[in-house]
């Protein structure tokens, strides 16, 4: 409440937090109505909930939209555009800067989830679960515009007018991506409360049968879209800015995107299997909590200040906040799932191991490991400080890669296996036979890499399992093609397709995924890396490059920064590097490198340093193999996810051929 005292100095701010304190009351009132609605079973207050959720997406917006309004107007009364904006920011710069510290990114978070939660109340059926799953949204907004209102109110007054502010985190214009990639993040990140939502008003109710996974499906698949194009989107933001030639270096707030993805892809394959045949209802409620609260363990790693990152922008007094918020949500899904496991055994017996449920289980495990190892390996230097004082323990890249690499092998061979098994149990010889001739032709791809000069095991792995999961997509599709032409039935694949847009939506995001794992795998192993000092007009060798020489070096001033630019010829090519200053940070250089993308191999020139009289400079040449086929890879796997969206065209169902079972619709 202390936010109100100066109101008079900042009649923008005033509005915003008289907005977010208005939210706040409505989230409460809300809260209290849907629970009433459930617990009596009143109708009226399950609808009065449901039309508070109207008026908190409204006056959350209006609090974005004031502070958005305060940062292109420069308003400097607000303290935060004092903080984190100056006049001279360009303007997409100011737009950015809404998320680019901790009060801001908070406030986004709210307003999401607000319009999360009032696109639920227009789509909830009326049944039981309603009043539960606004009550269980209603808690997560209680939370998150609490913290508006309270500890980070982005609109607390300052002392006395400034005429300019300090401007934004360098690192977040140094680079357009940074509109993008936090935003598909919280997308993500926000997408999984509705899940989990659902999740909580089925185990509240008792409805624990496939009613509550079959709703959150697309709720959840939306929200997984959203998180994988972040995750690509900042190891994009990566590549682009920091001047390493990377895209993941296993970061602590990388990381923190990275479990909920996984936990998400688990929970996606396994609803599959309680939809199809009531199995692993378990699995699917302790993994959409787990989801969920690993987005709020991953804003309170990003946020806290605990970690030391590129991405965590800022620290703060929400660290405590976030941990509480987190332990409450994971007390609440422990002690409701403790509570109803009797009615979360499965129907039948445990799947056999030669069957899809099986293949899927088993992906699952390795989905769980992956999470729970790169978790370890996150909180490893954290828990060392706090148990030993000390804070040079670190967990670099080699601890992650030797899990990452051999689970990741194994979910390939899981997303080859799956499609080809049968539910129920596989008739073994049936099965050898369709299985056969990928194995073939993924020994055979290995076999090929090997004879061109492919030695990395790993990377042998991968090109025998692609080509593996290609084949095995490909007769899938074939034989449902076949199936076609002998029912004389019209259409061919673009039919096929308009009649099971679930299953080929996801044949077509396992392609993506096939592309995206050859890119990292040979770009990871692959990479060539050489320094090189350059005089103006003097060429020189690097690499396997014939001739890079250095044209010439120009200063460019602006009025938030400056930049130095060199242009460098590679051969015959023209290359611009530069290395930009901000106002922010005067004595600090931000490298923007030049990257020209090809289809087997990216040329990477960074400028490391500069000559003051501009007569040499020190570059940087790194030649990376296939990076550009993780972001088209990322591309084919959103398209595909988009794909699974469709609702199918009405078609008579058809039998398979023996041997080869399809994929789940």
């Amino acid at each position: 409440m202390l936010n109100l005292i100066s109101f008079s100095s900042s009649p923008l701010g005033a509005l915003g937090q008289l907005a977010l304190l208005a939210a706040l009351a409505f989230s409460l009132a809300g809260g209290w109505l849907a629970v009433l609605g459930g617990v009596r079973a009143d109708a009226r207050a399950t609808e009065a909930a449901r039309r508070s959720t109207w008026a908190v997406f409204a006056l959350v917006s209006l609090a974005a939209l004031v502070l958005m309004t305060a940062l292109l107007r420069d308003d400097f009364s607000v303290r935060y555009v004092a903080e984190h904006s100056m006049r001279s920011s360009p303007t997409w710069v100011k737009v950015t800067s809404l998320w680019g510290a901790l009060e801001g990114s908070v406030l986004l978070w709210a307003w999401l989830l607000a319009g999360f939660t009032f696109i639920l109340s227009l789509t909830l059926r009326r049944d039981s679960l309603r009043p539960w799953a606004l009550g269980a949204m209603f808690a997560s907004l209680l939370f998150f515009v609490g913290v508006c209102a309270s500890v980070a109110s982005p609109f607390t007054p300052v002392a006395s007018l400034l005429t300019d502010g300090r401007g934004p985190n360098p690192a977040l214009q140094n680079h357009w991506m940074m509109a993008v990639h936090p935003v598909l993040l919280y997308l993500g990140f926000v997408g999984l409360s509705v899940p989990f939502a659902y999740a909580v008003a089925a185990l509240v109710t008792g409805r624990l049968s496939d009613h509550w996974v079959t709703v959150t499906r697309r709720w959840t698949l939306v929200a997984w879209v959203f998180l994988t194009a972040a995750i690509v989107a900042g190891g994009w933001w990566s590549y682009e800015t920091l001047g390493w030639g990377g895209y993941w270096a296993w970061d602590p707030v990388e990381n923190a995107s990275f479990i909920p993805w996984l936990l998400t892809t688990a929970f996606l394959h396994s609803v599959q299997i309680q939809e199809r045949r009531g199995l692993m209802r378990s699995w699917n409620v302790w993994l959409i909590v787990l989801a969920y609260a690993s987005t709020v363990l991953g804003t309170f790693l990003n946020r806290s200040g605990i970690v030391q990152s590129v991405h965590a922008f800022a620290g703060g007094p929400v660290g405590p906040v976030f941990l509480g918020f987190l332990a409450f949500l994971l007390v609440a899904g422990i002690g409701l799932a403790a509570w109803r496991a009797p009615q979360l055994r499965d129907d039948g017996d445990p799947p056999s191991a030669l069957s899809r449920e099986g293949a899927f289980l088993a992906g699952n495990w390795l989905f769980v490991v992956f999470a729970v190892m790169v978790l370890v390996g996150t909180l490893f230097p954290t828990f060392i400080e706090a148990v030993q004082g000390r804070r040079d323990a670190s967990v670099g890249p080699a601890f992650y890669n030797a899990f990452a690499i051999p689970l990741g092998l194994g979910l390939m061979l899981m997303m080859g296996v799956g499609p080809l098994l049968p539910w129920r149990r596989a008739d073994g010889q049936g099965f050898w036979r369709a299985l056969r001739p990928l194995l073939i032709v993924g020994v055979g791809a290995a076999l090929l890499a090997f004879v061109l000069g492919v030695r990395s095991a790993g990377v042998l792995g991968t090109v025998a399992l692609a080509a593996y999961n290609l084949l095995g997509l490909g007769l899938l599709t074939g034989h449902a093609l076949k199936q076609r032409r002998e029912a004389k039935q019209s259409g061919g694949f673009v039919a096929l397709v308009r009649e099971q847009p679930r299953r080929y939506g996801a044949y077509t995001a396992h392609i993506g995924l096939v592309v995206l794992a050859l890119g990292l795998a040979f770009s990871g192993a692959y990479r060539g890396d050489a320094q090189a000092s350059l005089n103006v007009g003097a060429p020189a060798k690097a690499l396997l490059h014939e001739q890079v020489q250095l044209v010439s070096l120009r200063q460019e001033d602006k009025p938030y920064g400056s930049s130095a630019i060199a242009r460098v010829l590679i051969d015959g090519r023209a290359f611009e590097a530069r290395l930009n200053t901000f106002r922010q940070a005067p004595g600090t250089l931000f490298p923007a490198p030049a990257v020209r993308y090809g289809v087997l191999t990216d040329t990477y020139l960074v400028l490391t340093s500069i000559d003051s009289a501009g007569k040499w400079v020190s570059v940087r040449l790194i030649e990376s193999p296939l990076v550009s086929w993780i972001w088209w890879g990322t591309l084919i796997v959103c398209l595909g996810a988009g794909l699974t969206l469709v609702s199918p065209r009405q078609v008579q169902a058809r039998r398979m051929p023996s041997g080869l079972a399809p994929a789940t619709d």
